[in-house]
């Protein structure tokens, strides 16, 4: 990961403040504090992609093969035309799942290369102008990833401020996300 230069800093519009500080807490419901999140990723970061995947755990996959997979379901997204909300993926362990998923280390992709190995649908990433990403882990008190924060963006890579707005954003995410999964296993 890279890391942040004494030069380095991170410079919040007041709006985008407002809107984390004073208007985010008070959000109605999971939905309109994601979408108060994503205008605000917007305003900083620009165009790009944030959709939240619920971690709906290991599972044998349906096949001959019995192979061990992870289920993921998204719960929010910015673009439901091609990120549809509640769409599944069966994820197999691979050094993205074990990074992220199983470790809850945040991933960071940079470049097509990066995103063609970690993704199956790297080419409907690439159609919609997308070259690096960001997954965060949100990690419940056992420690354990309950579900992914992920922004995708055009630029090829990331600068060290830009991982810490996101980062940032996922904390703010992770009360309402957990909310949303508890709703569901009730």
């Amino acid at each position: 990961m890279m890391e942040a230069s004494a030069d380095s800093e991170l410079r919040l519009p007041l709006s985008v403040c407002t809107a984390l500080f004073d208007e985010l807490p008070r959000a109605a419901n999971p939905d309109a504090a994601l979408s108060l999140i994503e205008h605000s990723r917007q305003r900083v970061l620009g165009d790009g992609l944030l959709t939240v995947n619920l971690n709906l755990g290991a599972e044998a996959a349906a096949s001959a093969t019995d192979e061990w997979s992870i289920v993921l379901r998204r719960l929010w997204t910015s673009n439901p035309d091609a990120y549809p909300v509640s769409g599944y993926k069966q994820k197999s362990l691979t050094p993205w799942t074990q990074r992220l998923l199983l470790d809850a280390q945040v991933f960071i992709g940079e470049g097509r290369e990066a995103l063609q190995s970690a993704f199956n649908d790297h080419a409907q990433i690439a159609e919609l102008g997308l070259n690096s990403v960001v997954n965060v882990p949100l990690i419940n008190a056992e420690g354990n990833c309950f579900a992914t924060f992920n922004v995708l963006g055009p630029q090829t890579s990331w600068r060290p401020q830009d991982l810490w707005f996101i980062k940032l954003l996922a904390s703010l995410s992770m009360p309402f996300v957990q909310t949303a999964r508890n709703r569901e296993t009730v």
